[in-house]
């Protein structure tokens, strides 16, 4: 986990860029989540963060306040793969807020699975915590934004929305998904003020993605070894290295100013050159 003030000095953006903004950022309680909650709040925003996990959201809450901003930080445990869970939560923050300016659909898991050997029950709920929840949020949010002739709805999707990745079927397959639903929206609000993008990361130095590369079954089905797969996944990028949360909360930020106003419904890439590499 990269020190608060990394990620706080880091920031390239003026400060209090975002005072008066409201920004609701799902999966917050840690990695890219976490990243852009602190980045944001050093820009001034207020904050409403979304987590399953109370125990690490409430820890992210008292980082911020270690910022001394002084902006509003709304925190909520929910289970975003139950819509009900999830309406309710959106109702208490309507009740509290009057409207956000800035969506982050970030809150993701990865389930290693064949698809031969692939549970119904599994692939439902990657789709719910992945993509149906981000559906759910952006349609409840986006005519508010449009209302008031601005906002952004940035998607956390992946490298895994780019090509498919084996074992991982229903991670690739919602952030593919994620992507679609991206342009679509951004094609129904082009022009309201609302812009829509997918962020990419590839391999990120998060305990989702150590995880995923020290899972015992992971690293059998995949053939590699639990000792070696950092390494691995780290060589398989041009820049030999994995990116930092930091990064892609960095690229956030710029996708929610105004000089990106121009950049819609597109899906980019942060991942040391992944993309590019054969």
């Amino acid at each position: 986990m990269e020190d608060i003030s990394q990620i706080v000095a880091a920031s390239c953006f003026a400060p209090q860029l975002f005072r008066g903004k409201r920004v609701l950022i799902t999966g917050a309680s840690r990695g890219i989540g976490r990243a852009c909650s602190l980045a944001f709040a050093r820009l001034g925003a207020d904050l409403v963060l979304i987590s399953k996990n109370a125990q690490n959201l409430s820890a992210v809450q008292k980082e911020l306040g270690l910022l001394g901003s002084g902006q509003t930080v709304l925190i909520e445990a929910a289970d975003l793969a139950d819509a009900e869970a999830l309406n309710a939560t959106l109702k208490r923050i309507k009740d509290r807020l009057d409207g956000i300016d800035i969506l982050i659909n970030n809150a993701g898991i990865y389930i290693t699975e064949a698809v031969a050997d692939h549970s119904l029950a599994s692939w439902q709920r990657t789709m719910d915590t992945n993509l149906t929840s981000a559906m759910l949020l952006s349609s409840q949010l986006v005519s508010g934004m449009v209302d008031r002739r601005w906002g952004r709805i940035i998607n956390i999707s992946s490298m895994s929305g780019r090509s498919g990745e084996a074992y991982g079927a229903a991670y690739s397959a919602s952030k593919f998904a994620l992507i679609g639903l991206t342009q679509s929206l951004a094609l129904e609000v082009a022009v309201t003020g609302v812009t829509v993008n997918a962020v990419c990361p590839g391999w990120v130095a998060t305990d989702m993605a150590f995880g995923q590369l020290t899972d015992q079954r992971w690293c059998e089905l995949n053939q590699l070894e639990v000792a070696h797969s950092v390494d691995t996944a780290k060589f398989s990028v041009p820049q030999q290295r994995l990116i930092e949360a930091s990064e892609v909360a960095d690229l956030v930020i710029y996708l929610a100013t105004d000089a990106a106003r121009g950049i819609t419904g597109q899906a980019i890439n942060i991942c040391g050159g992944l993309s590019i590499h054969s």
